[in-house]
């Protein structure tokens, strides 16, 4: 079952893209910077505009995740990635960037940013037990599983 995500531009980038996806079958919507120019420093974090607003229906999340193609080329990353967004967000969606790579790296206005994906979630009852229920793995983690 599909929904209905909606969003708004900010009167000051009439001109900007809609999220959109590069493929049919992508399962990320492009963003795209509203800010006309935007230098990285090499180990610089910032926060980039996108000039649009959204609403989510209720039980929807918003994940944004970062580019693949900044990441490998630039060493530009998303370092909360997934960032989520709550469905009762009305701000402007801004991304937070960081540039993991030796070289500055500037972004321009319309470049694609970031990507969106769309999960439903579920808000289970959280209940204080005094016991859980025994596993074979029990407390092992972080890599315990699958060694011989």
């Amino acid at each position: 079952m599909t929904f209905e995500v909606r969003f708004s531009r900010l009167p000051t980038n009439p001109d900007l893209a809609l999220p959109e996806r590069a493929t049919p079958h992508a399962a990320g919507y492009d963003v795209r910077s509203a800010e006309e120019s935007v230098t990285l420093r090499p180990g610089e974090t910032r926060l980039v505009s996108t000039g649009l607003i959204m609403e989510l229906p209720e039980g929807v999340e918003c994940q944004v995740r970062p580019r693949s193609g900044l990441a490998l080329k630039h060493g530009v990353t998303l370092p909360n990635s997934p960032g989520t967004i709550d469905p009762d967000y009305r701000g402007e969606l801004r991304v937070i960037m960081q540039n993991l790579g030796a070289e500055p790296v500037t972004l321009s206005r319309g470049e694609r940013i970031a990507q969106l994906v769309f999960a439903r979630f579920e808000a289970p009852t959280v209940v204080e037990v005094d016991t859980l229920s025994e596993t074979e793995r029990g407390e092992h983690g972080f890599g315990s599983t699958g060694r011989a």
